[in-house]
């Protein structure tokens, strides 16, 4: 699958996954999530291949995912049989043996964030804020991190990200371990890419079985599985109508009318 708004490249042993949709925030399409799950299966599927790195053009990393997407299957305007590439994303990330590396070089929503408990290591600006709204809009905490993040930064942090959907810094995710390093935004990505390549150099083997041995993937595609099914649901549920609505109509969302 070809899809500009997602850049694939190859340098030297790393492959490059960028964000390339700077105008509209990077928000992600189903084609982008699609264009990222066949860079995923490639870098799998190749020897020569030694670690992956997800940048961003712009100066957003990614707004998450493009509501006008989730409005068109709230509304029924989308093809009820029309494959999600985003299931196919997130369980391609879950199941990466090579490791990943991200940099986060501005804000990073919904998805941005989520995605980050899933890769290796992670750089991010200083500035950059990491929101994640899926209850503001009437959904769901997706990507297993219902689980992740409790994990890494403990309950009450987690609740104040997923239930207040208060932001987080980018000095605060490094912090709390969401992140490895906070640093200026020029410089976020050629960290990033260094530790890619410096990954790419160690011995693939050891390296892919000591991330097997860190990583729970039978606990994560459960909670995955379970947090989609409730996605699904909520996402054609009255409460994301009226998210959708007001986010559409540039209006505060009132929920108290649906009782």
């Amino acid at each position: 699958m070809n899809e500009e708004h997602i850049l694939v490249s190859r340098h030297a042993a790393v492959l490059e996954i960028r964000f390339n949709r700077p105008a509209k925030k990077n928000a992600i399409t189903n084609a982008m999530y699609g264009a990222m799950a066949d860079g995923l299966e490639q870098a799998a599927a190749d020897k020569h291949m030694r670690a992956i790195l997800f940048t961003a053009a712009g100066d957003f990393f990614t707004a998450g995912n493009d509501l006008m997407d989730f409005a068109a299957i709230n509304s029924g305007e989308a093809a009820e049989n029309a494959p999600r590439e985003v299931g196919r994303f997130l369980m391609r990330m879950i199941e990466a043996e090579k490791p990943v590396v991200v940099a986060v070089q501005g804000n990073a929503v919904g998805v941005g964030v989520t995605m980050l408990l899933q890769a290796d290591l992670v750089y991010i600006a200083e500035g950059a804020k990491l929101i994640t709204p899926f209850i503001d809009l009437g959904l769901v905490p997706e990507n297993a991190s219902s689980i992740t993040i409790p994990d890494r930064i403990g309950y009450v942090r987690a609740f104040q990200l997923l239930g207040l959907c208060e932001p987080m810094s980018g000095r605060e995710a490094a912090a709390c371990g969401i992140a490895n390093a906070a640093l200026p935004m020029a410089e976020v990505e050629t960290k990033a890419r260094a530790a890619a390549h410096a990954l790419a150099k160690k011995p693939a083997e050891s390296l892919r079985l000591t991330k097997n041995l860190m990583r729970n993937r039978e606990a994560l595609t459960k909670r995955l599985n379970e947090e989609g099914a409730l996605f699904a649901q909520r996402l054609k549920s009255p409460e994301a109508a009226e998210a959708f609505a007001a986010f559409l109509e540039r209006r505060p969302a009132d929920f108290s009318k649906l009782g």
